[in-house]
């Protein structure tokens, strides 16, 4: 089975390669197009246009954070209802079922055989331009630092969330420890360690499989979508991230 057709092109885009700064921003859940071959998986225009399709706004952040920092920027060029390349294939939410309030009918129990062609076509590509990427950084004597950007509804399961920004880690906690102190400086936004999710909660995939497992310094990012919906917002939060990332960076190499 061919999931991708050679006019969609590929499932991973880089963007500044050669970016000077060692930070690598990585953005999992950046677009909500499905792979033709799929087609809407069964779900209405207004599911495909919810968060459960995407990350609203943080492809956008993500890309001005990188033009910021002169960093490089990974991101998935199709929906995480095809893959959800923050989920290891073992994983149900790899392939969602269900995702919130919405039945995922085009996901339902999937033949061995159709999960193996989304993995191939989707997961495994994605995450080896990411090795790559971390490597060739490591050869050249630059520590690579790696950042997820995510955003999340501020309404889940019809209960608001008050949390503005959520800043994620697993057993490493150094950059999120040094970004969660220069946020009290200034207290701007609602901001939290591990919330609204947590490591628990399966989310920290890509910092284990390619921070932890390298000794990189890792973070990942989640913003209330409400606070990132148009360009100026978005803007204004990205410069909000990079002065909280760059201050840890800094405080970091002190150590």
């Amino acid at each position: 089975m061919t999931l991708l057709s050679a006019a969609e092109g590929g499932p991973v885009a880089v963007e500044n390669a050669e970016g000077a700064s060692p930070v690598v921003i990585v953005c999992e859940h950046a677009s909500r197009t499905l792979p033709e071959s799929l087609g809407t998986l069964g779900l209405s225009p207004e599911a495909l246009l919810s968060h459960i399709a995407w990350d609203p706004g943080a492809l956008a952040v993500s890309r001005y954070m990188a033009q910021s920092l002169d960093a490089t920027l990974v991101h998935q060029r199709f929906s995480r209802l095809a893959y959800d390349c923050n989920r290891p294939p073992e994983s149900p939410g790899a392939m969602p079922e269900t995702s919130e309030v919405y039945a995922v009918p085009g996901n339902a129990a999937l033949s061995h055989e159709a999960r193996a062609a989304r993995v191939e076509a989707l997961y495994f590509p994605f995450h080896r331009e990411i090795d790559a990427l971390l490597r060739a950084r490591l050869a050249a004597g630059v520590m690579p630092v790696l950042v997820t950007v995510h955003s999340f509804t501020p309404v889940y399961f019809g209960k608001p969330r008050a949390v503005e920004v959520g800043i994620l880690h697993d057993e490493d906690a150094r950059l999120a420890d040094g970004m969660l102190s220069a946020a009290e400086k200034a207290a701007r936004y609602d901001i939290r360690r591990n919330a609204p999710y947590g490591p628990e909660d399966g989310v920290t995939h890509t910092l284990k499989l390619h921070g932890l497992a390298n000794r990189l310094p890792n973070v990942m990012i989640e913003v209330r979508n409400d606070l990132i919906a148009d360009d100026n917002s978005q803007r204004v939060m990205a410069d909000y991230l990079t002065g909280l990332l760059r201050e840890s960076l800094q405080s970091m190499s002190k150590q």
